[in-house]
């Protein structure tokens, strides 16, 4: 049971949901995933991401997602398709590659917010995507440190309901799916 402290630490925000990447060869590491790995099926995500702010800044970036689960675990592999500036562009422009961030869900989004950045964290990235509020913290300890909070709409919890359950029962066949 954490103590009342440990509620004011990332951990305090809720349940690690997903392992997330950004890799500088996207197809490479969906194989990688589906025939290394075994996660999946792998749902593909076309995304033009209008309201959110990076470093302060508003930005634009369109990214192609593919979200599959490792279990329960949601695998998310991310492409920036464009030059805006981005958290996704800082680190391939760096040459990161392996684990980009965490994600963390909440039902409370501005306490979650108040909770990484009471723990010392830096705001990157926030946005709002048709009802979905998420976020990037970068929580100072390097590569893969960053913390993806969200709340999801009921659209977008339904959507990735959708995408959790083709798992159960995965026979391998049709691994790599449009939405």
């Amino acid at each position: 049971m954490p103590t009342a402290a440990h509620k004011s630490l990332i951990t305090g925000i809720g349940s690690v949901t997903q392992l997330a990447f950004v890799p500088a060869d996207f197809d490479a590491t969906l194989k990688f995933w589906l025939e290394t790995m075994g996660a999946g099926p792998f749902h593909i995500l076309k995304a033009r991401i209008e309201t959110a702010k990076y470093r302060g800044q508003a930005t634009t970036p369109e990214v192609t997602t593919a979200l599959g689960y490792w279990d329960d675990l949601q695998i998310e592999i991310i492409r920036q398709e464009n030059d805006a500036p981005s958290l996704y562009r800082e680190w391939r422009d760096a040459g990161g590659e392996g684990l980009h961030h965490v994600c963390v869900e909440t039902d409370d989004f501005a306490k979650a917010k108040a909770i990484a950045a009471g723990a010392g964290a830096q705001l990157l990235f926030d946005a709002d995507y048709f009802g979905t509020e998420w976020c990037y913290f970068d929580t100072g300890g390097g590569p893969g440190t960053i913390v993806e909070i969200i709340r999801q709409s009921p659209e977008v919890a339904g959507l990735m309901k959708m995408i959790r359950d083709s798992r159960r029962g995965w026979d391998g066949s049709d691994p790599i799916r449009s939405v």
